[in-house]
């Protein structure tokens, strides 16, 4: 059987904590796992399968998918459909500039401005790394029905959904 990953808490004295309520059990443990997972995450990532492994870090993955689901767009767009800042996705392509992945290219209605487009060997080589996370996932969830993944990736992505918003409205300078 895998490791649980759990630790006993303590308080900041040194001594036991207190017992935490039923609620507060059930929050504590899934923040600890949605820790647990974040590190196991990147830690096989960076393992990764065959030929793909240790090949495209999180924003690149991210981008470029963006860039395949979506279509060209501007930086700002991008940014804002990330979630992120112009000067931030601006720092995250520039490499995907240089490795041929993404190309810039004029805007179709305004020839003086700039779009952020997928170039046929970053089509390549997103497909790759999709292939071979589907590959993990399937291997991760073996012995899982495909119910339970439908429910898995339903929640999480409804967890995701509600990480975002938390963070926007964050971010959203009050009215007045």
């Amino acid at each position: 059987m895998p490791p649980q990953d759990m630790t006993t808490a303590a308080s900041p004295s040194g001594g036991a904590a207190p017992e935490p309520t039923g609620s507060e059990h059930l929050l504590d443990a899934l923040q600890h796992q949605v820790a647990v997972f974040a590190r196991r995450a990147e830690q096989t990532r960076l393992g990764g399968l065959g030929q793909v492994r240790n090949s495209m870090d999180r924003a690149a993955y991210l981008l470029l998918n963006r860039l395949d689901r979506e279509g060209p767009m501007g930086v700002k767009a991008l940014a804002a459909g990330m979630g992120i800042d112009s000067s931030t996705v601006t720092r995250q392509v520039a490499p995907l500039v240089d490795t041929g992945l993404v190309k810039r290219t004029s805007h179709p209605e305004d020839g003086r401005a700039v779009v952020l487009q997928l170039s046929p060997r970053g089509q390549a080589r997103l497909e790759e790394v999709r292939s071979s996370r589907r590959e993990l996932m399937t291997q991760v969830t073996d012995g899982w029905t495909a119910e339970e993944r439908e429910t898995f990736c339903a929640l999480l992505t409804r967890f995701n959904i509600s990480l975002a918003a938390r963070q926007t409205s964050h971010q959203t300078p009050p009215a007045g």
